[in-house]
């Protein structure tokens, strides 16, 4: 979904850009086959007079000052120059805007997306959210909101140092995208909290099969012994949105079924 965001609006104005270019495009080949077609009118104005039949040939006759034909000469030569100098201005245009609409895009998506982990950042969220509900609204299709919260990240840091704990994080992100489709999204939501939107899912089969399939993969991530005495545990709260709800509404109820969770967790631990 990431690529998605903003991305209609670059298009269009890209596109825009483009339609002028292609326009001066063809401007420029309209001049060219009008000019072929005064040049090729001339010639046969010139050499017209001057044909006759002689034993069933046609014979050319034709008489030209110098200075014409130098002149003549001369015409074309800045005629074609002028053709290859803008064919090569408009090519050059044409790869300033797509370069430049790239590179936007680029600065754009980067305000959009955490430097660490990679996923989008808090700052998105407001407008992604708000594209993914009025998809729902539009298509009367579920949507889901689960956060997820990294249980004792404190520990990694106070143990381990903080370069490895933006190492788990970058892990746990990477373990999060993996888990989703490319029509989800996964946003950085806190320090080390986590928020996935799920599109087209209500509560229920669609949405164990997410968290299922972060449990094994986060299990797995343990088996891999990335941290000596140190189990990666993943506390998650899921809600679905409906058009009632405000989107700090859903959040608020799934960080508080994530926070259950967590205390379920901590009272079952030994």
């Amino acid at each position: 979904m990431k690529r998605h965001i903003g991305t209609d609006s670059v298009l269009a104005k890209v596109s825009h850009q483009l339609a002028a270019i292609e326009k001066r495009d063809w401007e420029l080949w309209l001049i060219v086959c009008g000019t072929g077609i005064l040049v090729g009118a001339g010639l046969i104005a010139m050499t017209y007079p001057a044909a006759f039949m002689k034993e069933g040939t046609v014979h050319m006759e034709i008489t030209v000052s110098r200075e014409l034909f130098l002149g003549l000469v001369a015409l074309l030569i800045l005629f074609n120059t002028y053709i290859i100098s803008r064919r090569i201005e408009l090519r050059r245009t044409r790869e300033e805007v797509i370069s430049g609409a790239l590179q936007n895009e680029l600065i754009r998506l980067q305000s959009f997306t955490d430097p660490l982990t990679e996923v989008y950042n808090r700052r998105s969220l407001d407008d992604m959210a708000s594209k993914f509900m009025s998809r729902a609204q539009r298509l009367k299709k579920p949507l889901s909101f689960m956060v997820i919260d990294v249980d004792r990240f404190k520990d990694v840091n106070t143990r381990f140092g903080h370069l490895t704990g933006d190492f788990v994080l970058a892990e746990i992100a990477a373990l999060l995208r993996g888990a989703v489709r490319g029509t989800d999204a996964v946003v950085r939501f806190g320090g080390d909290e986590f928020l996935i939107v799920l599109a087209d899912t209500a509560l229920g089969a669609g949405a164990d099969v997410v968290t299922n399939r972060i449990a094994k993969d986060t299990e797995e991530w343990n088996k891999a012994g990335h941290l000596k005495d140190f189990k990666l545990v993943l506390s998650m709260g899921l809600a679905e949105w409906n058009e009632s709800k405000t989107l700090d509404q859903v959040l608020t109820e799934a960080d508080q079924l994530m926070y259950s969770t967590k205390d379920a967790t901590k009272r079952a631990a030994p």
